[in-house]
């Protein structure tokens, strides 16, 4: 890997899990479109996976005091549940199908009463949530907008979202990883340097946001994140229907 492409590579990932560390969403989504278009398949999915568990986890560190714990070991259960059931049943839908059902659920979300939406405040909501998150990550490697709008519909401040969001995309990438085993070994192809540099990045990212966060207010934040959640909900409608009826 040349210094250029180092350079690109660590650029985009403190940007993104800045985009992360300030919304707790989308940063993702971002990179690992980045990554797909530098680098080889095998290797572009396994720098995104200890990526995303590195900025998760300095996420969930920075705003430690603020996880909502019931909700995120709720979230696990059912994240748990999932890995259980899947090793007797594997159901794996065509990628165009997995983006519709991705991108259409959060508009279709809109569209209910808010007294009828699932919320975070609630353990048994997060624990659904949980199952469903961990579906989608087993069928598409993501959980895309689904599980954004989730923790957008309760009463948690931004603070609670980043830092609780944080906690169970921690746990959610770790059994993602450990289903996919095939991850960890791909990730044994990324130089020692570029992994640790990598992660450095994602650090940096996260750190940075934080002051950003801190000076945001709630309805700002609440109204951007909302726009974010949108933008990616259509991206996932547009690119599934053009994998449907085009590819």
């Amino acid at each position: 890997m040349s210094v250029l492409l180092l350079a690109i590579i660590c650029t985009v990932m403190v940007a993104t899990s800045f985009l992360s560390g300030l919304f707790g969403m989308a940063g993702g989504l971002v990179l690992i479109g980045v990554l797909l278009f530098l680098l080889p398949l095998p290797a572009a999915m396994a720098l995104h996976a200890i990526t995303q568990i590195a900025s998760n986890v300095w996420r969930a560190a920075i705003w430690w005091r603020h996880i909502r714990w019931p909700a995120a070991i709720a979230y696990s259960a059912g994240c748990l549940i999932v890995l259980l059931i899947w090793n007797f049943y594997q159901y794996v839908p065509s990628m165009a199908l997995a983006l519709l059902v991705l991108g259409i659920v959060p508009f279709i979300g809109k569209l209910i009463p808010q007294r009828y939406l699932p919320t975070p405040d609630r353990l048994s909501h997060c624990g659904l949530f949980g199952f469903i998150a961990m579906v989608l990550m087993l069928m598409t490697g993501v959980a895309g907008p689904v599980l954004d709008q989730f923790f957008l519909n309760g009463k948690l401040d931004r603070r609670e979202i980043v830092a609780t969001k944080g906690a169970c995309q921690v746990f959610g990438h770790a059994v993602k990883l450990t289903y996919f085993g095939a991850l960890i070994e791909q990730a044994g192809n990324i130089p020692l340097h570029v992994a640790i540099l990598a992660i450095a990045a994602s650090f940096a990212g996260t750190a940075w946001s934080k002051k950003f966060l801190e000076a945001m207010e709630e309805e700002q934040y609440r109204r951007w994140a909302g726009r974010i959640v949108t933008a990616i909900a259509g991206y996932y409608v547009i690119y599934g229907g053009y994998l449907t009826f085009v590819a």
